[in-house]
């Protein structure tokens, strides 16, 4: 087991929960990687650590005694992430890695990480459940979702289902060198994702479908990098007709079933209210 864990990306919506299941688990040291401790409010017993992965000689401090590392990358290519990695395997045995299914820089932080010495595991969520915060405030002023490919069919997972499997990874030694497809429990279409949330929420949400190119160009002014845009339009294109899978391996991991994604819109209503 190990005793001292660092969590990188601890305010974020993920390592928030992981932060505070690893507080939560008794002779487990758990520390937190921020660029800003003072505004980090994080709990009381976390350890909190100055530090950015962008800037890998102010790693050590935090790097510091840990046994093992939950590795949020920050960045949408790979850039740095061999000193990143260096400095982790100078201290940490295991690494567990928030990936993601198929290619993109996620594939090539995985090849490093396999070349670190480090011991890991691979955590590939297919769609985070969070991803439809971006459709609050059209739910909030007008009850209604603009978007495209209303007919793509998602297993979105719930970020505390993410969370769940990333301790058992670092707690449990059974995990080292296996690469888990994380998903939630059943593929909903966005349309029915959007009207989840408006039962959520106590009043209908619309759906109204966004062409491609309008899309496009909303989501190019939004995200600001084309080839990010451009493959989350290809992706959900491809969700029409070949829906996410749908795998039990939240489950067989931590023995409880994947929450559906209608928990998670009861559990975030307030957002979108």
């Amino acid at each position: 087991m190990h005793r001292n864990v660092l969590v990188t990306g601890a305010s974020g919506n993920v390592g928030r929960h992981v932060t505070l299941r690893l507080r939560r688990t008794e002779g487990v040291r758990v520390r937190a990687l921020t660029r800003d401790p003072e505004a980090a409010r994080l709990p009381a017993g976390v350890e909190v650590a100055r530090g950015d992965l962008m800037a890998p000689d102010t790693l050590e401090a935090g790097l510091y005694g840990v046994d093992a590392v939950f590795l949020l990358w920050p960045l949408l290519t790979s850039e740095g992430a061999p000193a990143v990695l260096e400095a982790l395997a100078r201290h940490a045995r295991r690494v567990v890695y928030l990936s993601a299914p198929g290619g993109s820089f996620h594939a090539e932080l995985e090849q490093m990480i396999e070349r670190s010495g480090l011991e890991w595991t691979f955590l590939r969520p297919t769609g985070f459940a969070t991803n439809t915060l971006a459709w609050a405030p059209q739910i909030r002023s007008e009850g209604i979702v603009c978007w495209p490919y209303g007919e793509a069919r998602r297993s979105l997972i719930h970020e505390q289902d993410i969370a769940a499997v990333a301790v058992r990874a670092l707690m449990e030694e059974n995990h080292a060198g296996q690469r888990y497809l994380l998903t939630g429990p059943e593929a909903l279409t966005q349309i029915e994702q959007a009207h989840a949330i408006g039962r959520a929420i106590g009043r209908p949400v619309q759906y109204k479908e966004l062409s491609p190119d309008t899309a496009r160009r909303e989501l190019l002014t939004a995200w600001g990098n084309a080839a990010f845009v451009d493959a989350a339009l290809a992706g959900w294109a491809q969700m029409v007709a070949h829906p996410e899978p749908v795998t039990h391996t939240v489950e067989e991991i931590t023995g409880s079933p994947a929450r559906p994604f209608r928990d998670w819109a009861r559990d975030h209503a307030e957002d979108f209210r």
